[in-house]
């Protein structure tokens, strides 16, 4: 009677407080826990009673003890703060006192959570017991470690303050038994830590034996998987002595780098830059964006280390789809890297697992790590599978004859193996499938060579390979042609050198044999381009002194058939090149090299000396009268009208012949002199035939003396740079200048570049000439761009020639003017013509390509009005299109009408297209300048910014842009 007494009394003293404070709030008496003595281990997480956010002090009733008797205490938190509690009570049933060990781990991965885990932390502040001994907590790097005494028949009720609101594990551990499982789990973990580290460190030799990305890539993954298990097994706690909360910052750290890691080693392994660029681009923002997740796992680890979570998921994932898609295409190290990916993606699914609570086994996260040191050895198998299949590591272990061997196989030249003793030639199969010659054909003796080898080759074949065998030393190097199935000739070059035996003499003889076809059908086209004209197919003016020469040789040995040298020349061509365009001089000249060759017989020779000049070398016509009436015949087809569309365009033509004499001294003159007489016939209005006679050399003589007065001008530097200038139309701020020679003669005056410039052409001076403006050109604007670091990108525009293009010295004499001024590569600009590089396209390209690799620019001058092919233009290295001004001028003088700004619009997109600036000449109005600045032309040169004028008013200009831009 007095127990119930005594009960409902302490169940009143309850109601009374919490009524009358509201603070302390009441828990009902908890189920004592058994606690056997023999029982190694208790899992108390789901047996106790948890209290969240439940305030500064927590009352609750005790378990009843062995009298019966529930009592009630009160514990009060450390800092008198709003906390969490636990409740639970252990019972001691033996006659014996037990000591136990209460264990609460800092970290666990099963139950963490995927998208705000718990990184782990100090779970109990402080652990009170109902009655005895308070528990005292011993010193873990792990966990949360107090000892508990429970005394014979004790039943004692425990109230834990937490510093976090839930506690995923809580076992009572016999010490023995702790110590026991400690021992076991720190060998396990050393053995894992053990075979991690050598697994990084092995590696890590193998980039230092051979750098290539895919190794470097693996030993990144298997370094930070060993950090990442020194972060788990506290190793770093250890170390370094880092808290338990600090310790949440490395792990979100560590799983931030381990996403990373295997994008770096995917990417690296896979070699994703040789499929296709946006592998890069994804690869690098994924690294991007997870490096950054750094500074989120600074400021709140929780969230860094969600989303590296995820994107584990998202990498294995996605990575899975790309080595599937690189396997079906065959890619060798996609194959072999599937198990492997298999692997990770069963690891990942399991960690998924564990975090989210589905698999909670003990066992699971020591599995885990023990399966990323697996990952990591399968990994690096796989790569050294590849690496001694061939790959990286092979490479470079390989040894002298080896690397000999896989240096031929690269070049892609064929073995060729003569055995001297058995006579037998052995080539490898591509050979014979090369020339479409059915297999074993080239295998056997030498002398079955000679059958497929160019009659004209053979005894140079044969007397190569018996000089061999005779001087026993000495190397083969000789091109001979082969002749496949279908009839046609293949160039190849053999390189081949003895081999000698014991007693010295030839055994073998071994090389390689290299197909040149090309080579040489390339060196053949700028032979033929050298002495053949590429417009008309007709021989150039080297031929045709050539030719003469021979003509005369045969007359002065023979006595008979006389030559005589006929120069002819259309008048007014360059006015109807100029008005109807190049196109339409083009097929002018086409049409007139046919009506000439026409009037020919077979022994006489047509050549193109020049531009709209043709020479003859007539052998078929004797008698003078016969040689007169012949020119005349040409006159009279020069006259004939050409049709072009509804229009007739009436052209005549300067004839001029020149007898070959013996008291001539050399074939330049006789063909000078018929110069002199077509010059003659043209002075006198042209559509003329006249033959040479001496007196003709005081009445031309003029044009003797202005060439040597040309030559003077040049030697002396007379000749004066005018400069007009180029200027960007967003800004309107200078550009650069367009370089133009003139010529203040002390006779005649101011003479400009169409009075000088042909006779220069046509004497040879051109080069000379030409390096002459390019040169003080150069000088001047190295001195422009020195003079400001404003003016270090101006530019200048030099004109080029055709005899200047097509001379090899011009490449020679870009190089030095380039290195004498050190100009800023690109601002020195080369002014090509359409019709220039066409006249010999193939060779052109090759120089233009030359002179860009100097530092010089390219800009296609006078574009729209000659060939404008699109598929030459792209093979050409032009930087600069220049417009011609027909396409530019908006006024009566422009006979385009409505097309011309359709066209012009067309030339301003398709030179973007192509990577090319635009310059627009002939810009005179500001309704011009406006309409090109639409179109988005770049620059425009026109009487509208500016006249040709010297270097000085030039340098002013440029002073004033300079004080205006800086005003």
């Amino acid at each position: 009677m007095e127990f119930l007494v005594h009960r409902l009394y302490l169940a009143l003293i309850a109601l009374l407080l919490f009524g009358v404070t509201g603070v302390v709030t009441p828990a009902r008496a908890v189920e004592a826990i058994s606690v056997p003595p023999n029982v190694n281990a208790i899992d108390l997480t789901h047996s106790v009673e948890r209290y969240v956010n439940h305030g500064a002090s927590l009352q609750v009733s005790t378990a009843p003890g062995a009298d019966g008797i529930v009592r009630r205490i009160e514990v009060t938190s450390r800092d008198g703060s709003n906390t969490d509690w636990i409740v639970f009570a252990l019972s001691n049933p033996s006659d014996e006192q037990i000591d136990r060990l209460l264990i609460s781990p800092f970290y666990r991965l099963v139950g963490s959570g995927i998208a705000w885990p718990d990184l782990g932390r100090s779970r109990v502040a402080s652990l009170s017991p109902s009655q005895g001994i308070v528990p005292e907590r011993m010193p873990s790097p792990e966990a949360d470690v107090f000892r508990i005494t429970l005394d014979p028949g004790a039943v004692i009720t425990f109230v834990a303050e937490l510093r976090t609101p839930n506690v995923p594990q809580l076992y009572l551990w016999q010490p023995e038994a702790y110590k026991d499982s400690v021992n076991a789990y720190t060998l396990y973990k050393g053995i894992v830590l053990g075979i991690s580290g050598l697994l990084a460190l092995f590696l890590t030799i193998i980039v230092v034996i051979k750098g290539t990305i895919m190794f470097p890539a693996t030993a990144a993954l298997a370094w930070v998987v060993l950090g990442y298990l020194c972060i788990d097994f506290s190793f770093w706690n250890r170390v370094f002595g880092i808290g338990a909360g600090g310790e949440q910052v490395y792990r979100a750290g560590g799983e931030v780098l381990l996403a990373a890691s295997l994008i770096v080693f995917l990417y690296g392994y896979l070699n994703l830059n040789r499929w296709h660029i946006h592998y890069s681009h994804v690869a690098i923002a994924a690294l991007v964006l997870l490096l950054g997740l750094f500074g989120i796992a600074i400021a709140d680890p929780a969230i860094a280390a969600g989303i590296a979570r995820l994107s584990l998921g998202v990498i294995g994932l996605l990575g899975f789809g790309v080595v599937l898609v690189l396997a079906f295409q065959g890619y060798d190290r996609a194959i072999m890297l599937i198990p492997t990916w298999v692997l990770l993606l069963t690891w990942l699914f399991g960690a998924a697992l564990a975090v989210s609570g589905s698999l909670s086994n003990n066992l699971v996260q020591p599995a885990l790590d023990g399966g990323m040191v697996l990952i990591v050895l399968l990994i690096d198998f796989t790569v050294m599978q590849h690496a001694f299949a061939g790959g990286a590591l092979v490479q470079g272990a390989i040894g002298d004859v080896e690397r000999r061997a896989l240096a031929l196989t690269g070049s892609g030249d064929m073995i060729w193996d003569w055995d001297v003793d058995r006579d037998r030639i052995h080539t490898a199969g591509e050979l014979e499938a090369l020339l479409a010659l059915k297999p074993g054909t080239l295998e056997g003796p030498a002398r079955e060579w000679l059958d497929v080898i160019h009659p004209q080759d053979r005894d140079r074949f044969r007397a190569t390979l018996d000089a061999i065998i005779d001087q026993r030393r000495g190397r083969i190097s000789q091109i001979f042609r082969l002749r496949s199935e279908d009839g046609h000739f293949r160039w190849f070059l053999l390189r081949a050198r003895p081999l000698l035996g014991a007693d010295g003499e030839v055994v073998r003889c071994v090389g390689t044999l290299h197909d040149v076809t090309e080579q040489k059908t390339f060196e053949e086209r700028l032979l033929h381009d050298s002495v053949i004209d590429n417009l008309t197919g007709l021989p150039n003016r080297q031929i045709f002194v050539d030719r003469f020469d021979a003509a005369m040789v045969r007359y002065r040995v023979e006595g008979t058939g006389r030559p005589t040298a006929i120069v002819l020349d259309i008048d007014g061509f360059k006015q109807v090149n100029d008005n109807q365009g190049i196109s339409v001089g083009d097929s002018i000249l086409l049409t007139m090299a046919r009506r000439l060759a026409r009037q020919l017989k077979a022994q006489d020779s047509l050549c193109r000396l020049a531009g709209d000049q043709f020479g003859i070398v007539l052998l078929s016509e004797q008698q003078p009268d016969r040689i007169a009436g012949f020119g005349e015949a040409l006159r009279r087809t020069l006259r004939a009208p050409l049709t072009f569309g509804e229009h007739e365009i009436y052209l005549t033509g300067s004839i001029g012949l020149a007898i070959g004499d013996e008291a001539n001294t050399t074939v330049e003159e006789v063909v000078c002199d018929a110069e002199i007489a077509m010059y003659q016939a043209k002075m006198l209005g042209g559509d003329r035939l006249e033959a040479y006679r001496a007196t003709l050399k005081t009445v031309t003589g003029g044009r003797v003396v202005l060439e040597n007065d040309l030559k003077s001008a040049i030697g002396n530097g007379e000749l004066r740079i005018l400069y007009q200038p180029i200027v960007r139309l967003n800004d309107r701020t200078i550009a650069g200048f367009e370089a133009l020679v003139r010529w203040q003669h002390p006779k005649q005056g101011w003479l400009g570049p169409h009075e000088f410039i042909p006779l220069a052409e046509e004497s040879g001076i051109i080069n000379e000439l030409g390096l002459y403006v390019l040169e003080r050109a150069a000088r001047q604007l190295a001195y422009w761009q020195q003079q400001s670091q404003e003016n270090y990108r101006l530019f200048t525009s030099v004109n080029v020639s055709s005899r200047q293009l097509l001379r090899h010295d011009l490449i020679n004499d870009v190089k030095a003017v380039m290195v004498r001024t050190a100009l800023t590569p690109g601002t020195l600009k080369l002014e090509v013509t359409e019709s220039l590089v066409m006249e010999n396209p193939e060779f052109s390209a090759k120089v233009l390509e030359r002179l860009r690799s100097f530092g010089a620019g390219l800009s296609l001058d006078d574009f729209g009005t000659g060939y404008s092919s699109l598929s030459y233009l792209q093979r050409f290295p032009f930087d600069t299109i220049k417009v011609d001004q027909s396409f530019v001028r908006n006024d009566h003088r422009n006979h385009n009408g409505a097309a011309r700004p359709v066209i012009l619009r067309s030339i301003v997109t398709l030179a973007h297209d192509l990577g090319m600036d635009v310059v627009a000449e002939g810009a005179e109005t500001e309704s011009d300048a406006l309409e090109l600045l639409q179109m988005g032309c770049e620059y425009a040169q026109g009487f509208l910014y500016g006249q040709p004028m010297p270097a000085e008013d030039t340098g002013k200009m440029l002073a004033n842009q300079l004080t205006r831009m800086q005003g």
